[in-house]
């Protein structure tokens, strides 16, 4: 019965539990029985909350379903770098190892006041600096279609646990695709807003211009029930949009009412259907394109020329930013002490040494190269420069077309180990993703079919204009529904 409820979507058990059919309590032990199961092979779990959530869950029990709350009794994961009180927000870092939050991330207050129950929180690259989950501090997670493979980065924990029935949902970062990229890897959903659109409050920083917090789960539907919940203006976020939520989940199911793509135009841009991309990946993609031709969706070439420069300029603006804030973390306020430290400039240096890893140290220090005096004109203010000829190129493109598609990624799941060594292949695996956050635009990852060499998950990729977060979950709906990937892993 655990692993049947385990199968099931977030709105399908949130049915359930306000029917009265199942108790919360039997929602969050089904989960928390599958994790026990899957664990040993997956490691997507850093820390659980089994008594909390289970407390949490008689607490709801006791007064009974809830229709006004949206996702009552519905048990979910938190990716480990947004902040959830009592529980360890670590980033996948030694350096924060024993930090504990006094508060809740406003994500995770939403969250909490639509009555979602919290498992606890999920694996991931340290700091957000990855796109395999193989960078953290503690243990490297392992998709769950074949354990032998990334789920992705860096929200892979989150990807791997909504994948194999460890919860219903999920919350992830996307600083450069982190969301969309392991959502592709894993064979479920993942939608990044825009920015702005959820708040960045309670999320440690990587990329402050970059980082948007988003849902991951099994269906659209589901999505968009935990976006309305997450999403709106917070004060104590200025990055935060001052503008009115619309109920995705009521516009969704309205939508679907109507039916088919009718009017329309997605864009195909040339930059993402050509070399470089694997056959079984277009394969996958070329199909789901023609299943929406079939629903009446108008197919338009467009172009974002600016394409080739992203990764450049991406991981300029992300190193930089992330220069500046990790400087934080020195050992004298909060995080990782070194106990041998002689002196504040030995404090600084053995602490930080010791607490972070060999691809936040890289970052660290490219970033602080491309900031200095000299060199800041010559990459820093170039890369701005560059980052908004990229946005210019999706507001061109939206001129001719409503959405534009393509592949979330050039590949399907790769080995464990297999790029490692490799610092500038890894950093392409995000080329389809990074240039959204640049531009600051939404978008989301749908699951298509399995790779025909592979045999792993394919994803196809949406991209909207600002806070056109609706348009896309419509879209997705619709070819997602003509397409029906497979959806249940085959490694657990």
């Amino acid at each position: 019965m655990s692993h049947d409820l385990c199968s099931l979507s977030l709105t399908a058990v949130r049915d359930l539990l306000r029917c009265g059919e199942i108790t919360a309590t039997a929602a969050v032990t089904a989960c928390l029985d599958r994790i026990k199961a899957t664990e040993p092979t997956l490691h997507a779990v850093l820390h659980l909350a089994a008594e909390a959530a289970l407390a949490e869950a008689a607490c709801l029990d006791a007064a009974g379903p809830d229709p006004g709350k949206r996702l009552w009794g519905v048990p979910v994961l938190v990716k480990d770098a947004i902040c959830t009180k009592g529980l360890p927000t670590t980033c996948g870092s030694k350096i924060l190892e024993n930090f504990v939050p006094f508060y809740d991330a406003t994500a995770v207050t939403g969250l909490k006041a639509a009555g979602a129950v919290i498992l606890g929180k999920t694996n991931m690259d340290e700091f957000a600096m990855g796109s395999s989950t193989e960078n953290s501090a503690y243990q490297t997670t392992a998709n769950p279609w074949d354990a032998a493979k990334v789920p992705g980065g860096s929200s892979g924990g989150s990807a791997a646990a909504v994948s194999s029935g460890q919860c219903f949902g999920a919350l992830g970062t996307d600083t450069g695709g982190s969301i969309r990229q392991p959502a592709s890897f894993c064979g479920i959903v993942g939608i990044k807003p825009t920015y702005g659109r959820v708040s960045r409050y309670g999320l440690v920083a990587y990329g402050s211009s970059l980082d948007q917090i988003g849902p991951m789960t099994r269906s659209v539907e589901d999505c968009a029930a935990m976006l309305t919940a997450i999403a709106g203006h917070d004060a104590k976020d200025s990055t935060s949009a001052p503008r009115s939520v619309p109920d995705y989940e009521v516009d969704l199911a309205a939508w679907a009412e109507k039916g088919g793509l009718a009017g329309v135009r997605l864009g195909l841009p040339e930059e993402y259907w050509g070399q470089g991309v694997d056959a079984e990946v277009l394969d996958c993609c070329r199909a789901a394109v023609d299943a929406a031709r079939g629903l009446g969706a108008e197919v338009v070439r467009v172009s974002l020329p600016h394409t080739p420069y992203a990764v450049a300029t991406y991981y300029i603006v992300a190193m930089a930013e992330a220069s500046s804030n990790l400087a934080r973390f020195d050992g004298v306020r909060y995080g990782l002490r070194d106990a041998t430290a002689t002196d504040l400039a030995g404090l600084y240096e053995l602490s930080r040494a010791k607490g972070f890893g060999p691809e936040v140290q890289r970052r660290i220090v490219i970033g602080t190269y491309v900031l200095s005096a000299g060199y800041y004109d010559a990459y820093y203010r170039k890369a701005a420069q560059v980052r908004r000829l990229i946005r210019q190129d999706f507001l061109d493109a939206f001129a001719s077309c409503d959405v534009i598609v393509g592949p979330t990624s050039p590949f399907t799941a790769f080995g464990i180990a297999e790029k490692t060594e490799d610092p500038l292949q890894m950093y392409l695996s995000d080329i389809f993703t990074i240039s959204l956050n640049l531009a600051g635009l939404p978008g989301m990852s749908i699951p298509v079919g399995l790779g025909a060499a592979s045999g792993m998950p394919v994803g196809l990729q949406f991209f909207g204009p600002a806070f056109a977060e609706t348009r896309l979950l419509c879209t997705a709906k619709a070819v997602m529904d003509a397409v029906r990937p497979p959806m249940a892993p085959r490694g657990v």
